[in-house]
């Protein structure tokens, strides 16, 4: 056997010689090398609001309301509208608002969401006041000059 082969040999080998064990901490030491610290303690996604909110459930009758999800390109304020009329039904507690708010988000909005900070919203103002300054400050306004110059 040619040395190349007998590596190749050997590293095959070894590999299906390693215990589950032995594969998990190979990864686990791959994923601290890679992004600082454990894979168990260093969590992808933490939920961006307080845990007084998440520690609140649904009311028993709550039913999921339909209605479209926003992705960043519409209009905010009209969303924002949107969402606090057609979730009347989980009553007016804004915590209630603030832990359903992510279903009506997509795209754009998804993102900004997940990247919020960790338990940084404690109420529905302050989810309210995040949103429309990432999302409204983006609509621009077309001015009458510009309209009336504009052809098709």
């Amino acid at each position: 056997m040619q040395e190349s082969e007998q590596k190749s040999s050997h590293s095959a080998t070894s590999v299906v010689a390693l215990s589950v064990q032995q594969l998990q901490e190979m990864i686990t030491n791959t994923i601290k090398a890679q992004y600082g610290g454990s894979a168990q303690n260093s969590p992808a996604y933490s939920k961006p609001y307080s845990k007084q909110i998440d520690a609140l459930r649904m009311p028993t009758s709550y039913q999921l309301p339909k209605l479209q999800q926003f992705d960043g390109k519409g209009n905010p304020k009209q969303h924002i509208a949107h969402f606090i009329e057609t979730c009347n039904n989980a009553g007016s507690d804004g915590h209630l608002l603030v832990k359903q708010f992510v279903r009506f988000l997509k795209g754009n909005a998804f993102d900004w969401y997940v990247d919020l900070e960790p338990k940084s919203i404690d109420s529905w103002d302050e989810m309210e006041r995040e949103f429309l300054n990432r999302f409204y400050s983006t609509r621009r306004t077309v001015s009458m000059i510009e309209l009336t110059n504009t052809r098709q």
